[in-house]
């Protein structure tokens, strides 16, 4: 076997040790797509790097002690040499690696790799997976369903985002922060989203669960970070193969309707839904000037199929345009490196929508020709980077991009008919050329694409000064939210014929005969628009090593927050918000076996796009009543209307809401705090364990505020006659259970004046969220045979809000959820939060059987969620009716049940408390994998078959939580059938089948 082959096998050993490391890394030295080298010497001596895989080289002196630091390195694979003593080390993603060269009992160990199991340089909590070791175990591919290998994080609920959004150290899933080689690419919209790029061009991911240093903000959640794959002096091709077949997948589960008026139906059904995936790469990367320019290019193809049937339709899709990735580096000196990152991830997806059968509800199969639509998003990222090696001791990076993201563009069956209105009649239900489910909802036509761009610039510099690393830099973005409006009916309305049992329409009586018919009209209009988000940091810190075995870290963010509405004028604005970083780390005996650590940090969020857009845009909504004479013959609405009866209800005279009323003047942007102890000890050369304890409570939490009863009722005892509460905007943004400042219109003259309305007026509880959790993590590296990984985590999630989603409601509106719309929705709202676990294990590794036959094992056990009662506020809460005595800017106007009210077993209306109603089960699932692994001289072939969810385990998810059946169309005190039914399982099993072939 010659040299090389030696040195290429070694190597892909090392590559799947790192994998299965959970390890606390990272140092401040290291931004988030890069990492580090540090340790001591003789003083003054040379200390030479030289990259492997590139062969750019760099020469230092160590400090007047021995010390060195090399930061600002591309992961990868690297020699280090001083004093005629060579080390080999691979450096991973926003980690730093220690190389000792004071130990002389160890001498050149060229041929080997090392990377420390503990990393004494650190006060973050990190963990980090390279793309061999994400491929030697059974995960799905993609960047969340990695980061739930991590402690401390927890799946999300499956109404949110894709369903594998992790919830991370008791964050809602909208509380993450998303970066591609040091770029941040979360779409602030709401948060859930992020640019993705082909999985298998990622090289490494760090997932940051806390404690991360003051370079990173707007994330209470956690830090995913990718870097990807990139060319070196070695022409290195490959294809691969995915496909996860629909007849190796299990059946689906079927929950039966126990609602008597919906006999032989159900509330979920998917039992014989198909789905059928498949994934196709080709890659290849190299120098085109060696030593100088690299260059790593990927394609991946996907055809992925679906089939859902449901009550009245089946629906099928297929997606799967081209996507990829191109990476070029070019390093013109050893002193200097330009980078360029360009993806493209637009996503094409074909629909066909089948009507059933007539009279044939709950149809499996595919009946006539399907209706076609084609869907369209995503779009591109480009990310050019710049990182100069001025000095031994002065580094400099400057990094700029732009993120293009077209939200879902549907053109074709979906988009026909819009200017059919929707028209009911009880009594024969659909009527006229409306046809469900087709034209839901109408667009302004003369709007452009909803579409999302990111402009992001930052500059960071590093000096290092004896024992201080001091870091410093700017971090700006400039993001853009395109919004069209229209309304949430086709045809710009919602017609339902009614009868009157008394005569009575709308309050007024006489309006009919006893028994006569007339109709209702809901209108539901929406502005257009652009909005901005401008946010901004600065920071300092820095890393200074007190003493050889000890380090103290200080860090200082200052965060500007900038949302203005579509004609770019400002509604929250707030500038230098100090969020402060302190940490410490001891090496207690000086040999890296035993390290005690600490850190206390604030971090802030910013204010999401969604919030500009629903905040300042015009939501118009409205409900009249009228008799008429006749019907139009196509679209059935009704012609010859009387004038309206009664009172239009809702805000039929809304205007444009002036930006300087839509929040609190003194609004404080969310916040968290965070406190993390822990320590981690090696048993032995192999094995380590840690143990962490971690606080974190959010400040001034943030969400809107829509009721108008208790605003008016302030104002009316200032004693202001004039105020018409119609001129409110209908919602303001606010930190819940704080005095509301607020411009209002009170003399009705068009003259705002500033008041500040106490929170006992609003009735809102305080917005809270503790958790509180114990980590244990238990690691033994892969050692050529067998290496294995796990944690357990102790945690408890407690308040009155979730965070920035509302899972029980499937609420996606990041910051603007209906839990503080009204106070009486915050009666009883303080208990266990949707994502709190109790408890939490996992274990995953690889065993290697034979030199060609490797075994992967992942195995997750979770105690289950809080459950609650959900129901309608009753007449007796404060806000129930609005300013004048009707249902209009109440809490009773609300059709959706939103509050903790909820009926008891007699049908009485009680207030409960969240999450005091059990817990759904204890949820475990074992994935296996197998793969035979051969080569071929510099050739490899890998053929794999992942198994998810072995047992087939379908513990439930997620019940219905909804007590009452319904508001508007059943007497009060009829409690829901469906109360308690499934709503949601474990995923099926499935299999993935994999080839790969590496050259």
């Amino acid at each position: 076997m010659t040299n090389s082959m030696t040195m290429r096998q070694l190597a892909a050993r090392t590559a799947i040790s790192l994998a299965v490391s959970l390890c606390v890394a990272s140092i401040a030295h290291a931004q988030s797509a890069e990492g580090s080298v540090f340790g001591r010497t003789t003083p003054k001596a040379q200390v030479t790097i030289e990259s492997q895989d590139t062969g750019s080289k760099r020469t230092i002196q160590a400090e007047q002690n021995g010390s060195f630091s090399l930061s600002k390195l591309s992961p990868g694979r690297y020699t280090v040499t001083a004093g005629g003593v060579t080390r080999e080390v691979n450096v991973a993603i926003g980690s730093g690696t220690e190389v000792r060269f004071t130990d002389m009992a160890v001498v050149n160990v060229a041929g080997s790799r090392r990377r420390n199991a503990i990393d004494v340089s650190s006060t973050e909590s990190n963990t980090v997976f390279t793309q061999s070791e994400i491929q030697a175990l059974p995960v799905s591919r993609s960047a969340t369903a990695v980061a739930l290998l991590a402690p401390g994080t927890v799946k999300g609920d499956e109404g949110i985002g894709d369903g594998n959004l992790p919830s991370v150290g008791g964050a809602s899933v909208a509380e993450n922060g998303y970066y591609i080689n040091g770029f941040d690419v979360t779409n602030i919209r709401n948060f859930i989203a992020y640019a993705t790029l082909p999985f298998d061009a990622i090289d490494q991911q760090q997932i940051k669960t806390g404690g991360y240093g003051a370079e990173y903000g707007r994330s209470l959640g956690g830090v995913i970070s990718l870097s990807t794959k990139r060319g070196t002096n070695t022409w290195k091709s490959g294809a691969a193969v995915y496909w996860e077949p629909q007849a190796l997948r299990a059946k689906g589960r079927n929950v039966v309707d126990r609602d008597p008026d919906h006999p032989n139906a159900y509330t979920l059904f998917a039992r014989d839904d198909k789905s059928d995936e498949l994934a196709v790469n080709v890659w290849s990367g190299g120098p085109v000037i060696k030593d100088k320019l690299f260059v790593y290019g990927i394609l991946e193809g996907t055809r992925n199929t679906t089939t859902d049937y449901g009550q009245n339709r089946a629906v099928r899709t297929k997606s799967g345009p081209p996507n990829g990735m191109i990476k070029v580096d070019f390093l013109p000196t050893a002193d200097h490196r330009l980078e360029f990152t360009g993806i493209a991830n637009k996503k094409t997806t074909k629909v066909w929508d089948y009507q059933n059968p007539a009279d044939q509800d709950f149809f499996v199969g595919l009946n006539g020709e399907g209706a076609y639509t084609k869907q369209t998003s995503g779009g591109t990222v480009a990310i050019g980077k710049y990182t100069g090696y001025l000095t031994d001791n002065l580094t400099v990076s400057l990094a700029g991009g732009r993120v293009n993201d077209l939200s879902l563009k549907e053109e074709g069956a979906r988009m026909e008919g819009k200017d059919c209105p929707e028209v009911y009649d009880p009594a024969i239900n659909l009527l006229g050329c409306w046809k469900e489910p087709f034209a839901n909802g109408a667009r302004d036509p003369n709007a452009p694409d909803d579409r999302d761009t990111r402009k992001s610039l930052r500059f960071d510099v590093e000096y290092t000064l004896a024992d201080h690393t001091i870091r410093a830099g700017y971090d700006g973005q400039k993001f853009i939210s395109s919004a069209a409006g229209g309304s949430a009916y086709s045809g710009g309305a919602y017609w339902r014929y009614l009868n009157s049992a008394t005569g009575t329409v709308n309050r007024v009586p006489n309006a009919v005969r006893p028994g006569g018919q007339y109709v209702r009209k809901r209108t539901s209009i929406d502005t257009s628009g652009e909005y901005e988000v401008i946010n901004s940091a600065l920071y300092l810190e820095d890393s200074w090593k007190i003493t050889k075995d000890v380090l103290l870290y200080g860090g200082l963010r200052s965060e500007s927050f900038n949302n203005k509405n579509g004609d770019g004028i400002s509604f929250v604005k707030a500038d230098h918000l100090v969020a402060p970083r302190l940490g410490a780390s001891w090496n207690v005996f000086g040999d890296a076996s035993l390290k005690v650590y600490a850190n206390a940090g604030r971090y802030y969020i910013p204010v999401a796009s969604n919030t500009n857009i629903r905040a300042t845009r015009l939501e118009l909504n409205t409900e009249d009543f009228y008799t008429f004479t006749g019907m139009d013959p196509r679209t059935a609405v009704p012609t010859g209307l009387s004038a309206p009866i009664g009172r239009s209800i809702g805000d039929a005279n809304a205007q444009l809401p002036n930006p300087g009323t839509v929040a609190d003047t003194d609004l404080k942007p969310m916040s968290q705090d965070e406190y993390i102890l822990g320590f981690q000890k090696a048993i032995n050369k192999g094995l380590s364990f840690g143990v962490k304890y971690i606080q974190r409570k959010v400040n001034d939490g943030m969400d809107d505020y829509c009721a108008k009863t208790g605003i008016a009722n302030y104002v009316a005892d200032q004693g202001y006659a004039n105020f018409d509460y119609h001129d409110l905007a209908d919602c303001v943004l606010m930190n819940p259970g704080n005095p509301l400042s607020l411009n209002i219109d009170v003399n009705n003259d068009g003259k705002l004046v500033p008041l500040t309305i106490p929170n006992s007026y609003l009735g809102l509880a305080k917005y809270e969220r503790k958790y509180n959790a114990l980590e244990f993590t238990l690691d033994r590296p892969f050692d050529g045979t067998w290496g294995v990984s796990g944690s357990y985590t102790l945690a408890r999630s407690k308040g009155t809000a979730e965070g920035y989603v509302q899972s029980q409601l499937d609420q996606e509106d990041a910051g603007v959820t209906q839990d503080f719309d009204f106070g009486s929705f915050t009666d009883g709202a303080n208990g266990y939060l949707p994502n709190d676990r109790r408890h939490t294990f996992k274990i995953f590794g690889n065993y290697q059987l034979t030199e060609n036959f490797r075994l992967g094992m992942n195995f997750v056990a979770a105690s289950g969620r809080p459950k609650s009662c959900v129901g309608f506020v009753p007449d007796s809460v404060p806000d129930y009716f609005g300013p004048d005595g009707t249902l209009s800017g109440g809490s009773g106007e609300y059709n959706s049940a939103s509050s903790y009210y909820c009926l008891d077993d007699a049908g009485k209306t009680r207030l409960t408390q969240r999450g005091s109603f059990g817990r759904t089960p204890w949820t475990q699932s074992v994935d296996l994998s197998l793969a035979y692994l051969k080569k071929f001289g510099d050739q490899r072939l890998t053929l794999q078959a992942d198994v998810f969810n072995v047992f087939d385990s379908r513990k439930v998810t997620e019940y219905n939580e909804l007590r009452n059946y319904s508001r508007a169309d059943t007497p009060a005190g009829v409690i829901n059938p469906n109360y308690g039914n499934p709503t949601g399982f474990q995923s099926r099993r499935s299999v993935r089948l994999t080839a790969r072939y590496e050259f």
